[in-house]
């Protein structure tokens, strides 16, 4: 089982939490191996082995995790137990103060992000495509914790393994919205070698997005999604490719008991 830990929160006590790699589980073809997205058009069985593999490194029970039907939004979801695969609710982000409830986000290239309040033991996931990174989802996920007990500039939030900027072509119209927001954030965009595109920071945006919304502290690690296909999945990449479809990662943070 391949997964990577982010430094300030591995020395959180009472919390464990992962990035999950593509490696150590059961899938095959595309979505070889550990494709935890139940909306892809992976064997069922296969993504549930997945799952259980997943939760097993973090010494829970499959039944532990709830992830999302993920829309890209900013609705978030408290929880006070685990929901099973039939209730996910239209959401991108998950907190809880209750022990044992796993919170699952799944990416192909958009941002996981993990947060938790130690001394409050809250945490929550939030899902970051660039529509639910502007449209405010991270600041919803901060408004959710503080509802249960979390203060933003005690909060620990990771950012897991994304699309670099190095790999994140846009077209000459993608800027207009992050420009109509504040003419600073023209720093997210460099030139493209294609006349009139742009390379977009997605990772550099969200990360400045959470300093800005009081978050104590902030840590990025630099994986490429896209760009590192024996480690991660990649929806663009897929495109790239023209492949039909692609698996998803899973992140995932628990409160221990």
């Amino acid at each position: 089982m391949a997964l990577v830990t982010l430094g300030p929160l591995n020395d959180i006590d009472g919390m464990r939490h992962a990035f999950f790699t593509r490696q150590g589980g059961v899938s095959r073809g595309l979505y070889s191996s550990l494709n935890c997205g139940l909306g892809s058009g992976d064997d069922a069985q296969a993504v549930r082995e997945n799952r259980a593999r997943a939760m097993e490194a973090l010494e829970l029970a499959p039944e532990s995790l709830t992830t999302l039907y993920q829309v890209h939004g900013r609705e978030v979801v408290t929880l006070d137990a685990p929901l099973s695969e039939d209730g996910r609710p239209k959401a991108d982000a998950l907190v809880t103060a209750t022990p044992g409830v796993a919170l699952g986000i799944l990416t192909a290239d958009c941002v996981p992000v993990l947060f938790c309040d130690a001394k409050a033991r809250v945490i929550g996931a939030a899902h970051a495509g660039w529509k639910g990174a502007i449209g405010g989802v991270l600041e919803a996920t901060l408004d959710a914790m503080a509802k249960i007990g979390a203060e933003p500039g005690r909060v620990s939030a990771g950012i897991g393994p994304c699309i670099a900027q190095r790999s994140y072509e846009v077209g000459p119209e993608f800027p207009a919205p992050f420009l109509a927001e504040s003419a600073d954030n023209a720093r997210y965009f460099a030139p493209a070698r294609v006349a009139g595109k742009w390379m977009f920071d997605l990772r550099g945006y969200v990360a400045d997005r959470l300093a800005r919304a009081g978050v104590g502290e902030v840590s990025v690690l630099p994986n490429d999604t896209c760009g590192e296909a024996d480690r991660f999945f990649s929806y663009r990449r897929s495109c790239l490719n023209r492949e039909p479809d692609y698996g998803r990662g899973l992140s995932a943070i628990v409160l221990e008991g």
